[in-house]
């Protein structure tokens, strides 16, 4: 019973903080999910990435859903992005296999917690107005530019994808916040659903009651801040997605610490 209660204990926390980073952020549950289900869990690192995907696919879904139905939703650039991001994650994936790159693991730790302080000091209030005076042609090879860039650091440091389209969609491609979190969950959740794919035919089912609790409370987590995202106001908005992500990028890199003196 005390290990059910555990269980139920740590996936709760793992899931609310993964889904409040996808729901605010766009960011990927991996970054959260994994390293507490490794610590707590003593999980086998592989089966807790694929839990964390899988968990970001319902997640990004539903995220991606709310910011669509409010308008905050870029279809046709985020499919050419995309695209791009898919195709160049399995060049910097065969990349990173023959150049050992371990310690670039904690990169996208550090990031998510580095973009939180960005959005508190120095927000995005570039506005829909702004946004449509790009034309359609230049948008397209930016997404299409951005997308092979994202996609090749992703596949080489195996993480990170959440955070770097965000970073990406809003300081290169001049998106507004909304539209840059809706069109980086709506992107998220077909690499998720790749990811989580592949990583359970290579290394088999993980564990099911981990799994369902993993997907349900990011879930959870994710509808909720997704719609608070979409009411607040700009400045609002800024302030708690850089407040989200510093925390988590702070708890993270703590439980990395931790884990590795255990």
């Amino acid at each position: 019973m005390t290990t059910i209660l555990w269980t139920v204990f740590v996936t709760f926390f793992a899931g609310m903080g993964a889904g409040l980073g996808t729901g605010f952020a766009g960011m990927s549950a991996a970054a959260v999910i994994s390293p507490m289900l490794i610590t707590f869990l003593d999980m086998n690192p592989y089966l807790a990435v694929g839990i964390a995907l899988s968990s970001d696919v319902l997640a990004s879904a539903v995220s991606a859903y709310t910011y669509g139905k409010n308008k905050n939703l870029d279809i046709k650039n985020g499919l050419i992005m995309m695209a791009s991001v898919l195709a160049f994650t399995v060049v910097g994936s065969y990349v990173s296999s023959l150049v050992p790159s371990q310690t670039m693991g904690n990169f996208s730790v550090f990031m998510t917690f580095l973009l939180g302080i960005k959005f508190i000091v120095k927000p995005v209030m570039t506005t829909k107005e702004d946004m449509q005076a790009v034309s359609p042609r230049k948008r397209v090879i930016q997404s299409i530019v951005c997308g092979v860039a994202i996609g090749f650091i992703c596949g080489f440091i195996g993480a990170g994808g959440g955070m770097m389209m965000l970073l990406i969609l809003t300081t290169v491609l001049g998106y507004e916040l909304k539209t840059a979190v809706g069109t980086s969950v709506f992107i998220m959740t077909f690499t998720a659903l790749t990811g989580a794919v592949s990583h359970f035919a290579i290394g088999g089912m993980p564990d099911l009651t981990v799994t369902v609790l993993c997907v349900l409370f990011t879930l959870l987590w994710a509808r909720i801040a997704a719609k608070f995202a979409n009411k607040a106001s700009p400045k609002t908005l800024n302030r708690a997605t850089g407040v989200v992500l510093v925390v988590l990028g702070a708890v993270v890199m703590l439980f990395s610490l931790f884990g590795k003196g255990a």
